[in-house]
């Protein structure tokens, strides 16, 4: 299987390792970080030290964290719940600074408990500089360890799900969205963060259930973001077939065409289709 990605691991839903490439190499994790930041506001949640509707005061660090940001401003309440959204769905570096300001009153403080928890975890090849992944000498991982920390995430608080899962959300007046084309193809995918730098390239962390069983995969270092994906799909497909869950020929018949509008008569010699690439943010 050839592979844009300089580092991948697809996990079994019993553990089994169906695909690796480099799954122990040294990695710059870049946004992935995002997924212990999650991890450590789900379980201050679940303790009751933090609730969702709660309101965070915005400092002017967190305000001016470099892009990718959604936008807050020094001073203002956010809702706890738009600031994980936001961390979530938009990889907001100025939401999680925020959130790690306001879990551990200052980045550096929580950014101690990330590195705690990595161990606790037994993430051995981890660690942490800031709750965001913007780039750091100090900041590295693994796929391996990459891979146990989203199955962490999502088994142990499932509430993370529909963050993880989430397509959209509203914050001041304006829909952040994000488009990810693996929601729907191949399918089964709940729970996915991106991760973008030029010095990691392009990242995912996923989870995907099929047949209501969880199969967990790393991508590290793709070299465009639509090969990230690419790479994503290829191998979700070769673990459903190489399951059994599905057949390599079922997952190789093509979807439905889209039903699309017969042209006038006027324009029907003129009618053309055009398909541009959605472009955003990098992250």
């Amino acid at each position: 299987m050839h592979l844009s990605a300089e580092s991948a691991l697809l996990l079994a839903p019993d553990g089994t390792v169906l695909f690796a490439k480099n799954p122990s190499g040294d990695h710059a994790p870049a946004s992935l970080v995002k997924l212990m930041t999650l991890y450590l506001a789900c379980e201050d949640l679940e303790a009751g030290r933090a609730k969702w509707d709660e309101p965070v005061t915005v400092s002017r660090r967190a305000a001016e964290t470099p892009r990718y940001r959604m936008g807050l401003r020094a001073g203002e309440d956010v809702p706890f719940r738009t600031l994980l959204e936001g961390v979530a769905i938009a990889s907001a570096n100025d939401a999680a600074t925020a959130v790690a300001e306001h879990l551990g009153v200052t980045e550096e403080a929580f950014v101690e408990r990330m590195n705690a928890k990595a161990a606790e975890l037994g993430l051995a090849s981890t660690h942490f500089a800031n709750a965001h992944g913007l780039p750091d000498p100090g900041q590295r991982s693994t796929a391996q360890d990459m891979a146990r920390l989203i199955g962490h995430v999502v088994q142990d608080y499932p509430a993370s799900r529909p963050l993880l899962g989430g397509a959209s959300f509203v914050y001041r007046g304006r829909v952040h969205s994000r488009r990810i084309p693996l929601f729907q193809d191949p399918g089964g995918v709940q729970a996915l963060k991106t991760g973008f730098t030029r010095e990691a390239g392009y990242n995912l962390a996923i989870a995907a259930w099929r047949a209501g069983q969880r199969f967990l995969l790393i991508v590290l270092g793709s070299q465009t973001r639509s090969l990230s994906f690419r790479d994503a799909q290829q191998l979700l497909r070769y673990g459903f077939a190489e399951t059994g869950i599905e057949s390599a020929e079922e997952l190789r018949r093509p979807a439905p065409p889209t039903p699309t509008r017969r042209p006038t008569d006027r324009r029907r010699h003129a009618a053309v289709a055009v398909g541009l690439p959605a472009r955003s943010p990098v992250r």
